[in-house]
């Protein structure tokens, strides 16, 4: 039997839930509002095994750029519905990729070919420029251009049944939307990420955390959703201010020197240290309370 607080604690989560659904209309996206500042994108063709389709790379990239936007939302946990995370790629409706246009000569096709490709970028780039922490909830199969996706996330869980495979070279092509820039990274062994990629070999969840990719292994779905929803409900309580300012320096930092971070985290801070949060963060931890913060 719940208690009154916690009707009005679950009808509130159902009001945003809806408001988000109706603020968040995608084909191939479900996005809801669980918690308060958590939002939910869950990749939503699950027939299709979450396959990657053409309205799937417009609407990603739309989704992540009104979720950066969006007051109501901290943090943003990404999962996949159905029995898979991600099959890839939808190799049956990519749209005009190969660029096959029977006017065009091969440089012509080349510009198309490359206009197309850095759209997709954009796709992936959407989830790393967004500065709401993104954590990605990984269960079974997660291949090819899943492990692009997951790479630009900021957190990743997966479930012990779960398996990653950097796909690519099995039809053909290099990896060409985030995998070979940004795996390295975060792996930090470059043995490894060149025989995960020349081998197109899967790997499982107990590599994947035993080389840094992902961080927790749980044993099903519904204790990763739960695992997941509990950090970001954690993340959501902490200052926006301080949270979202850690990414983007974060991410900075990744891609310049320890002396660049050091002046681009100086000049962000010089603003951000005259935040209200800095005091209500010193004054709650004094009082032994937790504080709240105001929407950005």
């Amino acid at each position: 039997m719940h208690t009154e607080e916690q009707s009005i604690e679950l009808g509130s989560a159902r009001n945003m839930s809806s408001d988000a659904t109706s603020k968040y209309n995608f084909e191939t996206l479900k996005v809801t509002q669980p918690k308060e500042f958590v939002a939910h994108v869950e990749l939503n063709r699950p027939k299709r095994l979450n396959a990657m389709n053409k309205a799937f790379w417009s609407e990603m990239k739309h989704c992540f750029h009104q979720l950066n936007s969006d007051s109501d939302c901290r943090v943003i946990v990404l999962s996949g519905a159905g029995r898979v995370f991600t099959a890839g790629l939808d190799l049956t409706d990519t749209g005009s990729v190969s660029a096959k246009e029977s006017g065009l000569d091969t440089s012509r096709k080349a510009f198309a070919i490359r206009k197309k490709l850095a759209d997709y970028q954009d796709t992936f780039t959407a989830i790393e420029q967004c500065t709401k922490p993104v954590i990605a909830a990984v269960h079974n199969a997660c291949i090819g251009g899943g492990i692009d996706m997951t790479s630009a996330c900021d957190i990743r869980y997966a479930t012990q049944d779960s398996f990653f495979q950097i796909k690519e070279v099995d039809i053909g092509v290099a990896a060409d939307v985030g995998t070979l820039q940004r795996f390295p990274k975060i792996v930090g062994n470059d043995s490894l990420v060149r025989e995960l990629t020349y081998t197109a070999r899967r790997f499982n969840s107990d590599e994947a955390k035993e080389i840094g990719f992902v961080s927790r292994v749980f044993p099903d779905k519904n204790s990763m959703m739960a695992g997941a929803m509990e950090t970001a409900e954690l993340i959501a309580s902490k200052s926006p201010v301080a949270v979202q300012g850690s990414k983007v320096s974060l991410v900075y930092s990744r891609d310049h020197s320890v002396r660049e971070g050091l002046e681009h985290v100086v000049l962000w801070n010089q603003g951000m240290l005259q935040s209200e949060d800095v005091m209500k963060a010193i004054m709650a931890g004094m009082q032994k309370k937790t504080a709240k913060f105001s929407k950005l």
